[in-house]
């Protein structure tokens, strides 16, 4: 045998119908079951005449190839060049690579992120139903999206891009409700819009955790109202220094599990600007080792404001902390889905594709809380295609079915088995 390179092996190409990614095939099931190309029709409108795609043709492969891995309309061509996987998923005629980019300029202008938003709350809506008895706690914070385009406005880490705000709930993290913004928007703009249309969307939210963007006299005012137990990030403003000077009860921060931190924690009572209640505030302060200039004692602080008189400081402390996962949540939708980046000088365009991003992290987490065992839980989209996605299955035809055959072990055949009867159910119901 003829040598091609170092190892011992040749290279031959076959036409059998073989895929790498027979997990996507489950993912493109989850999809059917929360009946998304339903929720698109009645969202988006129908192409112009009978030779024009519809919306559907064009968000189904975008949202397999993200899942997949893919980041740029180019990574389409691993979708369209996979026959295996497009007989599995029925995925027949597809749009040319080359309109992809224009679809989502033309859709982007005329509504298409607004449907977007609209299917991927319907679809979050459906997967807070299961179970229903359950209340939540919001998580919210902004991001900036960098983006290399001359039309992009510059954000408040001097880069070029995008600051779209996110809600996710903590206990499923679900991404409830998002909003594309441009750059230059103050975090602050909208902030109790934002939390109204989430609490329209999901009204057994009882929690709220921000970072200073809410820290704004009608957003408490709001809380207060709705019973909604808070705890958000105070801007250190001067007059916010003066109360912290006047802080007495300092005294030891100890962790959730006992252990010793190098912060003191103490308590002190601020009145909002324009609210008719004080607020209390649970204190940090650690020793700066870079001393500064006009601080008193060389500290450190980090300030909570927060109604949670069922809490001790030190809980407080804690459960305001756990919303250091809406970071990792948000690193999951721009690295592990593609969305750390905007290719577009569109603006539109960038609010639709981010959308759909949103839609395959919605729907990846629907398919670990609700279809997987507790411990895929934790996992990341890029462990998900490791261990359930990148499985290589080769397609056969048994009488009139298409039958995949599973390069896995006994385990992972059973999982995939497991998965989709629980798939079907959902479809059921």
């Amino acid at each position: 045998m003829l040598q091609q390179a170092i190892l011992p092996f040749k290279l031959e190409r076959t036409d059998e119908l073989i895929t790498p990614r027979s997990g996507l095939a489950l993912f493109a099931e989850l999809v059917r079951a929360f009946k998304v190309r339903q929720r698109v029709e009645r969202q988006f409108p129908q192409p112009g005449s009978n030779r024009g795609y519809e919306a559907w043709s064009y968000i189904e492969p975008l949202l397999l190839m993200m899942e997949g891995g893919g980041r740029h309309v180019e990574d389409l061509r691993e979708i369209r060049d996979d026959t295996a996987l497009r007989a599995l998923t029925g995925l027949g005629r597809m749009p040319s690579l080359s309109t992809f980019g224009d679809w989502l300029v033309r859709a982007g202008a005329q509504g298409g992120p607004e449907a977007m938003r609209m299917v991927n709350e319907e679809v979050a809506g459906r997967i807070l139903s299961r179970p229903a008895d359950r209340d939540y706690t919001l998580d919210v914070d902004t991001t900036v999206i960098e983006s290399a385009k001359k039309e992009a406005a510059w954000t408040y880490k001097k880069v070029k891009g995008y600051q779209p705000m996110l809600g996710y709930l903590a206990e499923n993290g679900v991404c409830l409700a998002h909003e594309f913004r441009e750059g230059n928007i103050n975090a602050q703009t909208g902030a109790l819009a934002f939390l109204e249309h989430c609490y329209g969307l999901c009204p057994k939210i009882r929690r709220l955790r921000s970072d200073s963007a809410f820290y704004k006299s009608d957003v408490i005012r709001w809380c207060q109202a709705k019973d909604i137990a808070f705890t958000i990030t105070a801007d250190q403003t001067p007059g916010m220094k003066e109360v912290i000077r006047t802080v007495g009860d300092w005294k030891r921060l100890w962790g959730p599990e006992g252990e010793e931190t190098d912060r003191e924690v103490g308590t002190a009572v601020h009145l909002v600007s324009k609210t008719q209640e004080a607020v209390r505030l649970v204190i940090q302060r650690w020793r700066d080792p870079q001393l500064q200039l006009f601080e008193p004692a060389g500290y450190c602080y980090h300030v909570i404001a927060t109604n949670r008189d069922d809490l001790t400081p030190e809980q407080v402390v804690w459960f305001h902390n756990r919303r250091g996962q809406a970071e990792n949540l948000i690193k999951e939708l721009k690295i592990g889905l593609g969305m750390e980046q905007m290719s577009s000088g569109d603006f539109g365009a960038n609010s639709l594709w981010f959308s759909i991003g949103v839609l395959a992290y919605n729907l990846t987490q629907a398919q670990k809380f609700l279809f997987l065992e507790a411990d895929w839980r934790p996992r990341t989209i890029a462990t998900l295609r490791w261990q359930l996605i990148n499985v290589a299955g080769r397609l056969v035809r048994h009488g009139r079915r298409w039958v995949l055959r599973l390069a896995a072990s006994a385990e992972k055949f059973a999982l995939f088995l497991d998965l989709r009867r629980r798939m079907a159910e959902i479809l059921l119901t």
